[in-house]
């Protein structure tokens, strides 16, 4: 197998040959088809997260077909393309597994961060994490939506019934998210980085009530606001924006330190909430919102020994929507 490796924080990936990892105990082996790169791609390689595992394959938006299966293993079956997410595994006994909140497990498994992931040909996953795709045909396509679709859709679940809606950030998870909100019957304002007049045409193109900068406030007063763009000062603007009884809520792994703001911003019974990972479950339910709703992705992409660029292009806003890595 080839696999791009993260040897030290802050450093380039480095293409290796290694062997073809075989499947454990319920395990399956995968060939990648693709594999799409996401921000929290970014926060590992420049060690924004803690206990980092080096040397790493990062990557956890991951589609391919299940090659190899390890004892114990019936289903997935050989030949089924199945997603891998970020969640690779949990203990299934702590007080939050027992309790359905599997994306809360105080013993968890990462891909492309405590495991290896799949920035790779080939890569090593458990069973029960990874997911069916029937009917999605296209894998570059299905790609992100493994995190970008299912982070969105956990942040869409907790805004509840609002109707309007603010995305600040409007990259991968946006753009999915926004096609849903849509097809909701939702409003959807856009809040792109100043001066990137692309994103805000982006937004616009998929029936965003209105795109404007973040530094500017929308038309009226929206019932929440999801925050994708890593940028801690956009919390205090984003409470700016909501209604009373509106919520916030902060989609990202990792975020800038929030700067002090005034009381008043969240009086009014407003709420500040964060997403932490997924569960199978929102899999379930976002994949089949996803076919339904017939949601496209838009993707750039890249070989997989382009991933530096990759990587780069989505660290300076080079592209709109995802940027997808091919074996």
């Amino acid at each position: 197998m080839k696999a791009m490796v993260l040897e030290g924080i802050g450093q380039p990936l480095h293409l290796q040959t290694r062997p073809d990892p075989s499947p454990g105990q319920g395990e399956v082996g995968i060939r990648i088809e693709a594999c799409a790169v996401c921000r929290t791609d970014l926060h590992v390689v420049d060690g924004d997260l803690p206990s980092l595992k080096l040397p790493l394959v990062p990557g956890h938006e991951i589609v391919g077909v299940v090659e190899t299966l390890g004892p114990g293993v019936v289903l997935p079956a050989i030949g089924t393309r199945v997603g891998v997410p970020w969640l690779g595994g949990t203990c299934g006994c702590c007080p939050y597994c027992a309790a359905g909140q599997e994306n809360l497990c105080d013993h968890p498994v990462f891909t492309g961060y405590t495991r290896d992931g799949g920035f790779a040909t080939h890569v090593i996953a458990r069973a029960e994490f990874a997911i069916p795709l029937e009917g999605f045909d296209d894998p570059v396509a299905a790609a992100p939506l493994m995190c970008a679709g299912l982070i969105g859709w956990r942040c869409l679940r907790m805004t509840e019934s609002a109707t309007s809606i603010g995305l600040f950030g409007f990259g991968a998870a946006a753009h999915i998210l926004a096609q849903i909100c849509r097809w909701q019957g939702r409003e959807v304002f856009a809040f792109v980085r100043p001066g990137d007049e692309d994103a805000a045409r982006h937004a616009s193109s998929l029936g965003c009530q209105w795109a404007g900068s973040s530094e500017d406030r929308p038309p009226r007063d929206l019932d929440a606001a999801i925050i994708f763009a890593p940028v801690g000062s956009l919390v205090p603007k984003a409470l700016a924006c909501v209604r009373k009884g509106g919520v916030v809520v902060c989609g990202g792994i990792h975020m800038s330190d929030i700067p002090a703001f005034p009381y008043r911003l969240m009086w009014e019974e407003r709420q500040l909430r964060s997403v932490a990972n997924l569960a199978r479950r929102d899999a379930a339910e976002f994949l089949s919102v996803a076919k339904t709703a017939r949601i496209r992705t838009k993707t750039t992409v890249y070989a997989l020994e382009d991933a530096n660029r990759a990587l780069d292009d989505l660290r300076h806003g080079r592209f709109q929507g995802a940027a997808v890595l091919t074996p």
